[in-house]
């Protein structure tokens, strides 16, 4: 009848089990992969919980809790007889309580579902421990009470006050802690060892000489047990990570820990690192960094601010999230997908000259010019006239397509339709997005969803042909460390690491992705608000910390380079201007040899001239005079015809050819007994008003420097003047400008048209 009578309460009458699992779900722990906590988060009503399993806490704890609160758990129903007739007997001889009869799981019961200190609350609690015996295993039982049992103010469990107390781990505890915390529950306001450390104290050696009588602990243990003192303090609650670990909360589940894959000890190191390094940069300058594992995709370092407790440096937002201007770092994408499709190698002959695209005017962030360049100089000298040079055959609508199809995040503001403007940062994208589309330089041209949790599926998307991947990698490595020479042998140099900086407009963000054969690691640096940040970019400012960081990481994952040249890859000897293979045979075509990496064997020609899209070749056959070697054509009157060949030079370049490669490159002047308009000349755009070799100085002693009024004729579209390579000025076809020369010397005046079409003259001034 008993029973029955259980078994029908049982049932109108079930534990709030729920409840409790959801007031335990109330609070949540992020912790690292070795289980350090990152960040813990208090409950609704402010109340600590740091969830864990009985084989994360010390045996010796359960010892000392077992032997001293309750030596027959194991055996009892829920309750035991004996204790409650025992706690019954000592309060009617001494008139007050002398020891409790309650059970763990009567305690862990009147935590689930307190009642009021009477008869009949000891009845409910007595059913309700009877109630957990019946549906749950000892194991669950013990595991409630380590979660539950109150330790004084806001703290609740076992490892949340050892952490709050002892500052540590509930599996590192000694002896005397373990006594300290099993008799903290008894009373957790009385023995608060932050509060009240010599009654706590004394309680604590209570429970040691109980673990001596019972003969679990020898006289001896006791004795080194109590030699330590328990300290009058509170730890601080962990914040390690606080931006990340906020982030996670939201997967918290039913036990509220998130295990993630972050390196703890790494973390540290790198929050010490920006904390300092970011004090250089003016007030409310911030910075984040993320470090990814290449092989798994896992996030093994995640600072999303410089200071997160610092509000003037904006440290509660969370800049790895954060939508900002890319600057260059897309160029090594670019040039990957034209490798891949066949518009270039590593050694294409590309144009750093002074160009218009339908109104938009792209410059270095030098401001200067280098004429000539290969692909793999304008990507480790992060040039952007080649770049948009580039994007321009290549085309803005296919490079966003791909990238995006990769897993690259690309936004344009206001829903914008993608240009040009794309590859120099006209685009938004997160530091976390950037880094997953760098993975593919360290995972053989596949990039990946990151990952930060050890359950995230591993996802990934093909961002690069592996070939046109390790192409692109091997360039950037290639690169040598800003203030390093290029043959200079030291042990950071050794480190191979593949990087590629970026700076927005107006100075707002400064950017460095680096790539080993272990991990990629992005850096960013500027205003969370916005507000540019003068004289500050992507090389002084973010690579230096991502070569520290670089040189902070395990030695052994970064001098032996794993990053096999696939098959599909070949060195090859090419020629400028052609950009073909070197043939012997046709040696007079090939002005300049160039070693080039290939990809499937294919050799793409250089590209057309700016501003000309579809190919045509460089290659110009044409007649001479036998007798005067000069230009003819079918209409000259001359006896004997002999064909000609040459290597035509982009237009846009040849004002920075040497003398001797130009010569051969150009046509000769036409033979006296053709008609002029029989020949088709290229210099259609001629500088007037001044001669070659003219010689301009002062008009006198205190008269002002020479000032000197440039005009041309012809030319198509805008007219870009340059003065000793550096352009100073763009006018129409139609206008002139004035410049003055205010020092002596040699100055070269070049013209250029959207074309590439030039005329050039040399003059002296003197004072």
């Amino acid at each position: 009848m008993a029973f029955a009578l259980f078994i029908a309460l049982d049932y109108f009458f079930p534990l709030p089990i729920e409840q409790t699992r959801n007031k335990q779900q109330q609070s949540a722990i992020v912790v690292a992969s070795d289980g350090e906590p990152l960040r813990a988060f208090a409950s609704d009503k402010g109340v600590w919980r740091y969830p864990i399993n009985i084989d994360d806490v010390s045996p010796l704890y359960f010892e000392t809790l077992l032997s001293y609160e309750d030596r027959w758990f194991y055996q009892h129903p829920g309750i035991n007889p004996y204790a409650l007739l025992r706690a019954m007997w000592q309060r009617i001889s001494n008139g007050k309580v002398i020891s409790g009869g309650s059970t763990l799981t009567m305690q862990v019961a009147r935590i689930i579902d307190p009642h009021s200190r009477s008869i009949s609350g000891k009845i409910k609690q007595m059913f309700r421990a009877t109630q957990l015996e019946w549906h749950y295993s000892k194991k669950e039982i013990l595991t409630f009470y380590i979660n539950l049992a109150p330790f004084g103010g806001a703290i609740e469990g076992v490892e949340a006050a050892s952490r709050a107390y002892l500052g540590k781990s509930a599996k590192e505890l000694t002896r005397a802690e373990a006594a300290l915390l099993t008799v903290l529950p008894q009373a957790p306001t009385r023995f608060r060892p932050d509060r009240q450390s010599a009654r706590a104290e004394n309680a604590r050696n209570k429970v040691i000489n109980r673990m001596v009588s019972f003969k679990i602990w020898t006289p001896e243990q006791a004795k080194q047990a109590k030699i330590e003192k328990v300290m009058r303090r509170h730890y601080r609650q962990p914040m390690l990570a606080p931006l990340f670990a906020r982030r996670m909360k939201k997967r918290a589940r039913k036990t509220g820990i998130v295990k993630t894959t972050l390196d703890s000890s790494l973390q540290i190191t790198l929050e010490d690192k920006i904390k300092d390094y970011v004090t250089r940069f003016p007030a409310r300058t911030s910075a984040a960094v993320l470090v990814v594992d290449n092989k798994s995709l896992e996030v093994r370092a995640y600072v999303g601010s410089a200071d997160f407790v610092n509000n003037a440096r904006f440290g509660h937002i969370d800049m790895v999230q954060a939508s900002r201007s890319p600057g260059s770092t897309l160029k090594p994408f670019l040039y990957g997908l034209a490798i891949e499709d066949g518009l270039l190698h590593s050694a294409s002959l590309l144009s750093d000259a002074p160009i218009e695209y339908d109104g938009y005017r792209p410059s270095n962030f030098s401001r200067g010019f280098r004429g000539p360049v290969s692909m793999s100089q304008a990507l480790q000298l992060s040039l952007n006239l080649p770049a948009v040079q580039t994007m321009y055959h290549y085309t803005p609508q296919k490079f966003m397509a791909r990238v995006r199809n990769g897993g690259l995040k690309l936004t344009i503001p206001n829903h914008g339709k993608p240009n040009l403007a794309v590859i120099l940062g006209g685009t938004g994208t997160s530091l976390e997005s950037l880094v997953s589309a760098y993975t593919a330089f360290g995972r053989q041209g596949l990039s990946g969803r990151l990952r930060f949790q050890p359950s995230d599926p591993l996802v990934e998307r093909r961002m690069l042909d592996s070939g046109a991947a390790w192409i692109i990698r091997n360039i950037l490595e290639a690169n040598s460390r800003p203030g390093v020479p290029q043959d200079y042998l030291s042990w950071s140099n050794s480190r191979l690491v593949a990087w590629k900086t970026g700076t927005s407009y107006g100075f707002r963000d400064a950017w460095a992705i680096g790539v080993t054969d272990q991990y990629t690691i992005g850096v960013w640096v500027g205003r969370p608000d916005s507000t540019p940040v003068p004289g500050h970019y992507g090389a002084v400012t973010a690579a230096p910390i991502l070569f520290d960081i670089v040189d902070s990481l395990p030695t052994r994952d970064l001098i032996a380079n794993n990053n096999a040249r696939p098959s599909k890859v070949k060195r090859v000897k090419i020629c400028w201007p052609l950009g073909s293979q070197y043939n012997e045979k046709n040696k007079d075509l090939c002005h300049e040899r160039r070693s080039a990496w290939i990809l499937s064997n294919t050799i793409p020609g250089t590209l057309p001239d700016i501003g000309v899209k579809a190919w045509e070749s460089r290659i110009v056959k044409y007649w001479v005079n036998a007798a005067t070697n000069k230009l003819v054509t079918a209409e000259c009157g001359v006896a004997k015809r002999v064909p000609r060949t040459l290597a035509r030079w982009p237009y846009a370049l040849e004002p920075w050819l040497p003398p001797s490669t130009l010569a051969v490159s150009k046509l000769p002047k036409t033979d006296k007994g053709c008609p002029q308009h029989s020949v088709n000349m290229l210099g259609h755009l001629k500088i007037t008003g001044l001669a070659a070799q003219t010689v301009v100085r002062k008009s006198g002693p205190n008269a002002d420097h020479p000032l000197i009024h440039l005009a041309a004729l012809g030319g198509k579209g805008r007219l870009f003047w340059l003065i000793n390579g550096n352009l100073k000025a763009r006018t129409k076809p139609s206008q002139h400008f004035n410049y003055q020369f205010k020092k002596p010397g040699l100055y070269k005046i070049t013209v250029m048209d959207n074309k590439g079409q030039y005329d050039s003259v040399e003059i002296k001034v003197i004072q």
